[in-house]
């Protein structure tokens, strides 16, 4: 295996890091992917041997997993792999980080009347004025093909986001968003709760929120900070809730503490009745309340007498078989606890019937009644023992 030796001729003892890479594309990146870089932009200022297999001794890693992050950055157009006749890779080049927002004002100053690409496009777009600085690397003689695990993501990606149905918004609405001395208040707030700077895609969340759900402001800022005191950071999370909230026709911060004071109030009850304590509901069990509460419309005291009878029959808090017992009974057109009681009568009189004629059929297949039988006057037979 060839050593690779990073050389410079700047003494500079201190490793730069851009200011567009950590608002833009840090926040985004997988933690092992940010160090990875980082440690490429510290081996750049100095003379030490460099190699995939020690980078990877480094992180204790694969070299598949150091591929991978590489992979990674040159779709992000941060760096360039560079490979000789045999697909080895034999060099990096570190890329200068592009701003997309710097590069929309620059656009929207050259032109304010030309159609926009989507501002995507800033970052992944290939014709993106690079400054680069070169490393030569070498590669272990036997190069093992890149992992297809990025790409099969990023695929996966794509299409999740053409079923996604929302309107491209341009670097020009999206820079008038941002500007806008309310929106620029509000977008501050949600950073200093979500604790990281917005990437481009946030932006485009928070305008569609604004834009096309109509939230107000305060209602975005409720909604940031409702999920931030649950313990979720994530836009992508966010984005959920404000659908349905939109869905469920909430336009007000008062209309949402309703709705989430109900929610909450829901939650602990199901737990409650199912003697859940010392966690939380998973996702697929907060969909099943969600289920029978929205879609079923069936209020706190009914769920409940199903959890109820859950653990009468499962003697275990048993989610899947609650839902069955809501099915049933939303398709009976349940709406109150007497319905219950009329439904539970009426199935125990089915069922009484039910064994009647089962009795009945029982004795009417009895051997002993399989043949005909005999008539007899008694008071004509009476006569003639008397007569005798």
């Amino acid at each position: 295996m060839t050593d690779i030796t990073l050389h410079t001729k700047s003494k500079s003892m201190v490793t730069c890091v851009s200011n567009t890479f950590i608002d833009e594309y840090m926040a985004d990146a997988n933690g092992e992917f940010v160090k990875i870089y980082l440690y490429l932009l510290r081996c750049i200022n100095t003379a030490e041997s460099f190699s995939v297999s020690r980078m990877a001794d480094k992180f204790d890693h694969t070299e598949k997993d150091i591929k991978r992050a590489l992979k990674y950055w040159e779709k992000k157009h941060l760096l360039q792999l560079e490979y000789n006749s045999k697909e080895q890779l034999t060099g990096i080049c570190l890329c200068e980080p592009v701003s997309a927002v710097a590069e929309a004002s620059e656009q929207v100053m050259k032109s304010k009347t030309a159609d926009e690409p989507h501002p995507a496009s800033a970052i992944d777009g290939t014709n993106a004025t690079m400054h680069t600085t070169s490393v030569t690397v070498s590669a272990p003689a036997k190069e093992v093909p890149a992992d297809t695990t990025a790409s099969a993501v990023n695929a996966a990606s794509v299409a999740a986001s053409t079923v996604d149905i929302r309107p491209s918004y341009t670097k020009d609405q999206i820079l008038s968003f941002q500007n806008d001395e309310a929106s620029s208040d509000l977008l501050f707030i949600i950073e200093r709760y979500i604790g990281h700077p917005l990437s481009i895609k946030d932006y485009e969340t928070i305008l569609y929120w604004s834009d096309e759900l109509k939230f107000s402001a305060d209602l975005i800022e409720y909604l940031v900070e409702s999920c931030v005191d649950n313990g979720h950071k994530s836009i992508r999370y966010m984005d959920k809730i404000a659908l349905s909230w939109s869905a469920s026709s909430i336009r007000t911060v008062e209309d949402a503490r309703r709705s989430s004071s109900a929610y909450k109030q829901t939650h602990y009850g199901v737990m409650k009745a199912f003697g859940i304590s010392g966690r939380k509901l998973a996702e697929y069990e907060l969909e099943l309340v969600d289920k029978w509460t929205s879609q079923f419309g069936f209020t706190l005291d009914i769920i409940s007498e199903a959890c109820k009878r859950t653990l009468q029959a499962t003697n275990q808090p048993s989610f899947q078989y609650a839902d069955t017992i809501l099915e049933n009974w939303h398709k009976c057109n349940i709406h109150h606890l007497d319905d219950i009681a009329v439904l539970d009568s009426a199935y125990k009189k089915s069922k009484a019937s039910a064994s009647r004629n089962v009795t009945v059929n029982k004795t009417a297949a009895n051997r002993f009644n399989n043949f005909s039988q005999r008539t007899y006057n008694f008071e004509q037979l009476e006569k003639q023992l008397l007569n005798n």
